[in-house]
């Protein structure tokens, strides 16, 4: 099952919100299209993917406990469709559970309860993120090579020698943000601020679990940490 809301008004950004629970899928929904969204959901893992090809959303509000098949394979079906920012709502947020998600295509996890300030906060970072790599596929400075490590960015694909390596959106633009300075150590708020768009950060694990993410991905050995102050990328 699937509907459409908006706020009478052309909207800049459509989100599909995909939510078993029908009190907050209807809240979440609300208070988005008052932010000036268009907004369409779903309720279970067959109509959101359905949703998803049928609206072409900006950006997708995904539950992991979903009837008929769960959060976790309606992220994967997706992005095999389309790439698209896709923000997890879940009452877990174990670090497996998380990096389970970014394998999938995740880019960011809410804890329910949540706020809804802070998840309008969110959703606006990460339309901010992909209109950010819009504008950087066009400049001169889209393709990076550092050693036998290639990122084109224009294209968002990564290659280790000849071997092309699979990221999701975000690990793509955390490993793009410390390719851009290699060797330079980029702090904890400036890689928060730089890559999520996130002001304040405090208490979340977000980065770690990417960059865990991201050194099984491309070796270890390449993100150094710098303990209490944030990471770096070694050529």
């Amino acid at each position: 099952m699937t509907d459409t809301t908006t706020a009478g008004h052309p909207a800049e950004h459509t989100l599909l919100v995909v939510e078993d629970d029908a009190t907050i899928n209807q809240a979440l929904s609300d208070r988005l299209v008052a932010e000036g969204f268009a907004v369409v959901r779903a309720f279970d893992g067959p109509g959101a993917v359905t949703a998803f090809t049928e609206h072409r959303p900006d950006l997708v509000l995904l539950d992991v406990m979903l009837p008929g098949f769960d959060g976790l394979e309606v992220c994967r079906r997706i992005q095999a469709e389309r790439p698209v920012p896709v923000m997890m709502l879940t009452a877990r947020v174990e670090e497996t559970d998380v990096l389970v998600g970014l394998g999938v295509g995740a880019d960011d996890y809410v804890t329910k309860p949540f706020r809804m300030r802070e998840v309008v906060a969110r959703v606006r970072a990460l339309l901010r993120r992909v209109e950010r790599a819009a504008e950087l596929a066009n400049t001169p400075e889209a393709i990076l090579s550092l050693g036998d490590l290639h990122l084109d960015r224009g294209a968002r694909r990564v290659r280790i020698g000849d071997l092309e390596v699979h990221l999701a959106p975000l690990e793509f633009d955390l490993l793009a943000a410390l390719a851009a300075e290699p060797g330079v150590v980029h702090t904890r708020e400036q890689l928060m601020a730089g890559v999520w768009g996130w002001a304040d950060a405090r208490g979340t694990r977000t980065l770690d679990s990417h960059v865990k993410s991201l050194r099984a991905k491309i070796g270890a050995e390449r993100v150094r940490t710098v303990h209490g102050v944030g990471y770096a990328l070694e050529v």
